[in-house]
């Protein structure tokens, strides 16, 4: 299949509609806002049952939006489901469907809030990955000092080598200066310490892989350094990486419980919070999650964008967000680019 390039037309992405908690409850009502929102830019291509689909579109007045297309899908693919069931019993799962799309450059991306592992295999399977890429990562963002702070693999590749996070690194990479317009982004290599001595073979291997390499390599970055923003890519192996998002994920979540524990204690604590509630209001709106929802998986031959799976309509129209500029940019063409110039300078050295 041909690699999505930088688009100056309108773009197409297919929506698993039947994937992740909610559904078509969520999906529809994100995709209406998102049409509204890149009005004259953007076709959405809706993937599930029919019937349901045209259900909501009709009790949302968008039964006849020449921008919105239905294709049936008679299965789904379930949260708890495995991936090899869903690779060889779910053929026709939205899911699979909505990839289908991609693969047959009938859709420029496609984004889904269903089952990660199954995703990742029927991605995988249908797409292949780019020349000098062995195993696709999924890459987000994350709220840090100055803005956000991109990082990946969040779960893909427990076991990586060195190679496999060097490629990280350079999709990474291109992935920033395509979305956040950066010349030549920070690149930092998660590790338990900043000296040299610290961490595995695998790391130490790929720190002087990455120094020798053109990108802009900054060396060891530890934990706290994610939210500090020293740098702007974050690479690691997808257990560590699984590990840290959901950590942080934790430590926000009791930051807030205790401050309604606090706010709530008393008349005075509760007059305060009132005082203090437009400043609570702009900071819950910096961290919220859903802001940063849609997390992609690099590497693949297509451009493919994992929802979370409880998101809501907000969190799912950013992951379409996500979608729509990554094939506006043609971000698969630009990682494929990359590679094979930085591939081509170390076959010389």
């Amino acid at each position: 299949m041909a690699l999505p390039v930088p688009h100056e037309t309108a773009i197409t992405v297919a929506l698993d509609v039947m994937g992740g908690d909610h559904g078509v409850d969520v999906v529809v009502p994100a995709a209406l806002d998102c049409l509204d929102r890149h009005a004259g830019h953007l076709t959405l291509i809706l993937v599930g049952d029919e019937p349901r689909i045209r259900d909501a579109l009709a009790k949302a007045g968008r039964s006849d939006d020449p921008a919105l297309i239905v294709r049936h899908a008679s299965q789904a693919v379930t949260m708890d489901e495995s991936p090899s069931q869903a690779l060889r019993l779910k053929k026709d799962s939205s899911m699979r469907v909505a990839i289908n799309c991609v693969k047959a450059g009938e859709a420029d991306a496609c984004v889904s809030a269903g089952n990660t592992g199954a995703l990742m295999a029927t991605a995988r399977y249908v797409l292949k990955t780019l020349p000098g890429i062995d195993r696709p990562a999924i890459i987000t963002t994350i709220p840090s000092v100055g803005g956000y702070t991109r990082m990946l693999d969040l779960g893909a590749n427990v076991d990586c080598s060195a190679e496999h996070l060097f490629q990280f690194a350079v999709m990474g990479s291109v992935l920033a200066e395509a979305l956040d317009g950066m010349e030549r982004p920070r690149v930092g290599l998660l590790n338990i310490g900043e000296e040299e001595i610290k961490g595995n073979d695998q790391v130490k291997q790929a720190a002087r892989i990455l120094a020798a390499s053109d990108l802009n390599y900054q060396g060891y970055v530890e934990g706290d350094d994610v939210f500090r923003g020293v740098v702007d890519v974050v690479v690691c192996d997808g257990f560590v990486g699984n590990v840290a998002l959901k950590s942080s994920e934790g430590v926000a979540s009791i930051i807030a419980h205790y401050m309604r524990e606090e706010f709530h204690r008393n008349v005075f604590t509760r007059l305060a919070g009132l005082i203090a509630l437009p400043v609570l209001r702009r900071l819950r709106r910096r961290t919220d999650p859903r802001r940063y929802n849609g997390a992609s998986l690099l590497g693949l031959r297509g451009i493919v964008v994992k929802s979370h799976g409880g998101a809501d309509r907000l969190a799912f129209a950013n992951a379409i967000d996500t979608a729509f500029l990554e094939a506006r940019e043609g971000v698969p063409a630009m990682i494929d680019q990359r590679l094979d110039t930085m591939f081509s300078e170390r076959r010389d050295q």
